[in-house]
């Protein structure tokens, strides 16, 4: 079994648990590693890799945030990912630092024995004529080139087909039951339980529009945009401009984001957004 190991960048804290579990994953008899910038901070003491290595890996483990936790995803491929929180809030890293050791080596062993049990959740993805996005675990946000008065685009959204809104607004946003926590909550967008099987379609600032939408997870949303600019992200990092007039399609792609250890509590989570 191979088991990479990626933390938190510029944590002491998150280079020490990733230390701890290096440790105690070799002992278990896996093989394991850890990405290069943590490798620096232990002195050399490990040869560090490529985060893009995680793709070819049996298990990945991301010691930090839910933002640490995204970056491993975004170069895991369909590896499957155990979160360590380092005392964020949490929705996607279940397991303290204090039970680190003993949820990775309980994976550990349930993968010798076949039986490691994994949770899939869904990607996003948009396309424009030949260009198909960077996969989304959050959501994917059109926009215009700025936010604000005087700024914004003019768009339609349809779903399945069939139109929902349009008008003029900053951008508009779809996101996962992952991502409904994350930006989406940010534009007044609707909180949605993991186990709901949806999508989030939330009108940024929008003048007039429609209230935020939960349609089926394998919807097609299109929306289309007049001007002369329309930027897509996703997930708040990867950024790309497309001339406009222009048309968005997002939809479920593959392969969808898998979860190992032990499930976050949900509303436990909600409480530390207060």
């Amino acid at each position: 079994m191979d088991v990479g190991i990626v933390a938190r960048k510029g944590s002491d804290r998150a280079v020490a648990v990733a230390a701890d579990l290096r440790d105690a994953v070799t002992a278990a008899g896996a093989s394991v590693w850890v990405d290069a910038e943590t490798a620096d901070a232990l002195d050399g003491a490990a040869d560090g890799r490529s985060v893009e290595a995680l793709a070819d890996c049996d298990l990945a483990v991301a010691v930090g945030g839910d933002g640490t936790f995204l970056f491993a995803a975004r170069n895991a491929g369909d590896t499957p990912i155990v979160g360590i929180n380092l005392g964020e809030v949490g929705f996607l890293n279940a397991v303290s630092p204090e039970n680190a050791t003993e949820a990775v080596c309980n994976e550990v062993e349930a993968f010798a024995r076949g039986e490691m049990a994994v949770r899939e959740v869904p990607r996003l993805a948009a396309r424009s004529g030949a260009w198909t996005s960077v996969p989304a675990a959050n959501e994917i946000v059109i926009q215009g080139g700025r936010r604000g008065p005087g700024a914004g685009i003019d768009y339609v959204v349809h779903v399945d087909g069939s139109r929902y809104t349009g008008g003029h607004a900053d951008g508009v946003l779809i996101a996962t039951p992952t991502g409904s926590t994350a930006y989406n909550l940010s534009e007044r967008g609707p909180l949605v339980h993991p186990s709901v099987s949806g999508l989030v379609v939330t009108e940024m600032v929008a003048e007039g529009g429609m209230p935020p939408l939960v349609t089926d997870i394998d919807s097609t949303i299109s929306v289309s945009i007049e001007g002369d600019e329309a930027v897509v992200v996703s997930d708040g990092r990867n950024v790309t401009e497309l001339d406009a007039p222009a048309e968005v399609t997002v939809q479920r792609t593959t392969p969808p984001m898998r979860i190992a250890g032990p499930p976050s509590d949900f509303f436990e989570a909600l409480g530390k957004l207060s």
